[in-house]
């Protein structure tokens, strides 16, 4: 009997649960068709300090949230900023009498990117040079937040907290132990000398020749960092404090915040009730106890007032996140999906230049040449075609821009990786150990190929390495021809080598440097359009109207962040964490994903982190349970 009460309970509690989202959808759907029927809701924006809380990165397209995962608060691990909201933000509120400063906040602030750093860095000078205070709080910076930061005309720190610059470089996960030991046999076909993406499987360490690139790659990047943030901050005594911080922090028996007063990379120390204060001062006072202690404007209600419509005559194709085949939502340049909403804005837009907006590391062969092909209709139609690159475009992210016109990237852009490699794992080894074998029969030397549980045979090997070998020659072919190169001049600066946007001008792989709005005004005059009326229209996958009725209560709903638990050893950990996670999700997309890929495995670690939960299927739940076995 009580077995049945508890049944009983069980199904009403299920009861209760569905009813309970039946009225919160309806309740959603109903408010958000009264709410967007005209357009998005009347963004409140009054006086104060505009807030730029960043508690995440920036990215150039934020990846699409499910609104099951809003409703239930199990949302992504990081916030994702787009970049060019914020920018647009900042151009608006540097002619606006409403914002009396800027205050950025980066406790929460996880990075972005050199070069997208680089494009809010210029606006918030832009902020400064209308006379407009720039104001910046953390309770500790690194390499990202310090970027921004530096470009403030206040830069505050917490007393419990410090300023560690690292610069570009750090270790990487590799493989070939663990899959020495569970047996695994990594069937690896590839071409190109630095062709990186496929060591971790292959050796225990990294090779000479991707050593060498990589140093080379991370120097100049450093270089840019220091050149930026030296020319923001003049006063800072950059140099010194990030050849030696050991001695810095000896000076002051360990205080990181002094240290960083006294090498003028901070102005004020003091802690978030002193920063409000201060802010108050300039903004207004707020008497919302709940807010941040001074009269602010939100940056989400900004961004929806400040945008401007989505209908001019040049057509913006973003290609962001890692590229994969099939359909999926923005965040990732699925094939199937940018193919499908370039051919509808083609066919219903009265698009005049298309510019086409990389930040990828690539992917998928196969769906690299599918966008590639799509871009083709527009050439097709006779419309000029233009690349702006922007932390990366690198490997497919390169393939995708070789039939533009022209190719804008900036200094620090990390390109290239023109290299072709394909991974096949097999398990013979493995099910040895357990005790299992195979056998069978065949008719041809194909038969049961590729024997992932048996062996692959040398025959399919071979087949599978001259297929690679194929791909890379057509890579070759098609940015010989683009860049009116020759083949064998192509292959030298190729072989997956990565390169930084000064070194490929130099080599060809680039004409100019310039950002997005450089390569719209390009497009416009290639189009022959008055750069008055050169408006951009985003092809972008728009959200549904309820997803964006939950994610602007979710704005309107979130908390104030506390500065407390962001001091110099959290933010460290954190960010270790999120390494971990995005190293194990990388690797399990290496094997996981298509069979033929060009990817930069090298130009994850300069882009900001967006781990995903490491899935517990498919062959990494297999060699658990096989390393479980092993021991």
């Amino acid at each position: 009997m009580n077995f049945l009460k508890a049944v009983w309970r069980f199904i009403r509690g299920v009861k209760d649960m569905l009813v309970l989202l039946f009225l919160l959808l309806f309740f959603g759907f109903l408010y958000a068709a009264l709410s967007f029927s005209t357009g998005e809701r009347q963004a409140r924006v009054t006086a104060g300090a505009l807030l730029l809380d960043l508690n995440g990165t920036i990215v150039e397209q934020p990846s699409a949230e499910d609104p099951i995962a809003i409703l239930s608060g199990n949302r992504a691990p990081l916030r994702e900023y787009r970049l060019r909201d914020l920018v647009t933000s900042l151009e608006a509120a540097r002619t606006d009498a409403n914002v009396k400063a800027v205050v950025l906040n980066l406790d929460g602030f996880m990075g972005g990117g050199q070069v997208a750093l680089s494009r809010v860095g210029r606006a918030l000078d832009a902020v400064r040079a209308a006379n407009k205070p720039v104001l910046a709080f953390a309770t500790a910076y690194e390499d990202d937040g310090y970027q921004l930061a530096a470009h403030a005309s206040e830069v505050w720190i917490n007393p419990i907290g410090g300023v560690a610059i690292s610069g570009p470089g750090g270790s990487q996960l590799y493989f070939k132990g663990l899959i020495d030991r569970l047996g695994i046999t990594a069937n690896i076909y590839r071409v190109g000398t630095y062709k990186s993406a496929v060591e971790p499987f292959l050796r225990p360490d990294m090779s000479p020749a991707a050593r060498e690139a990589n140093q080379a790659l991370d120097n100049i990047l450093w270089q840019n960092w220091r050149n930026e943030v030296g020319k923001a901050r003049p006063r800072a005594q950059l140099a010194a404090y990030t050849a030696d911080m050991l001695a810095a922090a000896r000076v002051t028996g360990g205080n990181m915040a002094q240290a960083a007063l006294n090498a003028r990379l901070v102005d004020k120390v003091g802690d978030e009730t002193a920063f409000a204060q201060r802010v108050a001062a300039l903004s207004g006072q707020d008497d919302n106890p709940e807010g941040p202690g001074f009269a602010a404007i939100d940056l989400s209600h900004y961004v929806r007032a400040k945008t401007p419509s989505n209908n001019g005559p040049i057509g913006v194709l973003t290609i962001a996140g890692d590229i994969v085949d099939g359909e999926a939502g923005p965040g990732a340049a699925a094939g199937d999906s940018i193919a499908l909403l370039l051919r509808k804005a083609l066919a219903q837009n009265n698009l005049k230049a298309l510019v086409i907006r990389v930040d990828s590391p690539g992917g998928s062969v196969l769906a690299s040449e599918q966008i590639r092909t799509a871009i083709a209709q527009a050439k097709a139609q006779g419309l000029p075609v233009v690349t702006s690159m922007g932390n990366v475009a690198a490997s497919g992210g390169y393939w995708v821009t070789t039939l533009s016109d022209t190719v804008f990237a900036e200094p620090s852009t990390i390109t290239g990786s023109i290299g072709v490699f394909g991974i096949l794992p097999s398990f013979e080894g493995t099910l040895a150990k357990i005790g299992i074998t195979s056998d069978g029969v065949t008719t041809t030397p194909l038969s049961g190929e590729p024997n992932v549980l048996g062996g692959v045979s040398p025959e399919f090997n071979a087949i599978a390495q001259l297929g690679v070998e194929d791909m890379y020659r057509r890579f070759i072919g098609i940015v010989s021809q683009a860049r009116k190169l020759s083949p064998a001049r192509v292959d030298a600066i190729a072989q997956g080598r990565v390169w930084d946007g000064g070194t490929a001008r130099k080599i060809g792989l680039i004409d100019r440097f310039g950002g997005l709005e450089d390569a719209i005004a390009e497009a416009a005059r290639r189009a022959k359009i008055d750069p008055a009326s050169a408006r951009p229209t985003y092809i972008e996958q728009e959200p549904d109207r309820f997803t964006r009725f939950l994610e602007a209560m979710r704005d309107d709903n979130a908390e104030n962040r506390a500065a407390s638990g962001h001091d110099l050893l959290g933010r460290a950990a954190a960010r270790q964490r999120l390494w971990a996670l995005q190293a194990v999700s990388d690797a399990r997309g290496m094997i996981d994903g298509p069979a033929v890929r060009a990817s930069c495995l090298e130009c994850i670690g300069h882009l900001p982190p967006a781990p995903k939960s490491p899935a517990s299927d498919g062959i990494w739940e297999w060699m658990g349970k096989a390393l479980a076995v092993l021991r």
